[in-house]
């Protein structure tokens, strides 16, 4: 009962910053540059929590996840631009790709441990980038024109699928299998615990919604090229994970949100755009070197306030 009260607090605080947002932008409030920042935002949460479940839960150190965005942006791209067939259908579709994708890299690399792992998910971001350069079909290095379809509808429906599916999966026993891989692998399995098969289902959960994050960001542009997608772009979402706290689903979220905002603020200096963002990184790991949450969550937050007030 109480986890039902809890559940619908949070589907009404979800309708209500909709509701909010939505009437900003048909009122105008909110201008295209924040309609445009609002999308990014809910994009990188998308692929904070989508690498949160990975990396935090699982513990497997991937940084490859740039070609899973890349698997969904290419292919819902196609399916809409080429093939002409419904946007809802084609991010379901680019999703899809990435997750099969995640399967097909996941399957033999997951048996691989730390910087192992990381270089062969590392390898096969730059595999798909290469063949999508390579392809003339989706433009080549010249890139793909692309329609401009995302809105702040879809994009703020992906984030509550993204957080819902995998809070719940967390919370699972399957959930619960992946955090003693995380902690323990050896232990894990000595106990009974399917390792590969949790490690297989959690990669491709992440690349599911990194897929879905890469069909709303392709069709926020009207061009996706190969060069957006490189290995910096896996870094950059590596760092929210790390910045918000390994293990920590809330600190994913807050440090895409900051981290969004930090970057788009900083648009206005480009020749110290740079040097500032990694200062900014730098003084946040110096105060909180666990990440802005640890391995807490936002209601773990008000669990402790409740308790303190108790007393």
């Amino acid at each position: 009962m109480k986890k039902s009260k809890v559940f619908w607090g949070y589907a009404v605080l979800a309708l209500v910053i909709y509701a909010i947002v939505q009437v900003l932008i048909s009122t105008n409030v909110l201008n295209i540059y924040y309609q445009n920042m609002l999308i990014t935002m809910c994009i990188n949460i998308m692929l904070a929590v989508s690498l949160h479940i990975v990396i935090g839960i699982t513990g497997q150190f991937s940084i490859g996840h740039a070609g899973f965005l890349a698997v969904g942006a290419y292919i819902s791209a196609i399916i809409t631009t080429k093939l002409m067939l419904p946007f809802p259908l084609a991010i379901f579709l680019g999703a899809l790709a990435a997750a099969l994708a995640g399967l097909i890299v996941g399957i033999p690399t997951l048996r691989l441990k730390g910087d192992y792992l990381a270089i062969a998910t590392l390898g096969f971001a730059e595999i798909i980038r290469i063949i999508f350069l390579n392809t003339d079909y989706v433009g080549g290095a010249a890139g793909m024109q692309v329609k401009y379809l995302s809105n702040w509808t879809y994009a703020f429906i992906g984030v509550v699928l993204t957080i819902l599916v995998i809070s719940n999966f967390t919370n699972s026993r399957h959930g619960r299998a992946c955090i003693s891989i995380r902690e323990d692998e050896i232990a894990a399995d000595a106990m009974g615990i399917n390792t590969t098969y949790y490690k297989v289902v959690a990669f491709a959960i992440g690349s599911f919604f990194a897929g879905l994050a890469g069909a709303i960001f392709a069709h926020n542009f009207y061009i996706i090229q190969p060069t957006t997608f490189g290995f910096l772009k896996s870094f950059d979402i590596l760092i929210y994970v790390v910045l918000g706290g390994l293990g920590s689903l809330s600190g994913s979220v807050i440090a895409a949100v900051f981290l969004t905002v930090v970057s788009a603020y900083l648009a206005n200096f480009p020749e110290t755009r740079m040097i500032i963002y990694s200062l900014v990184l730098i003084v946040v790991m110096l105060y909180r070197p666990t990440g802005l949450m640890g391995t807490k969550e936002v209601t773990d937050l008000f669990k402790f306030g409740k308790k303190g007030g108790t007393k």
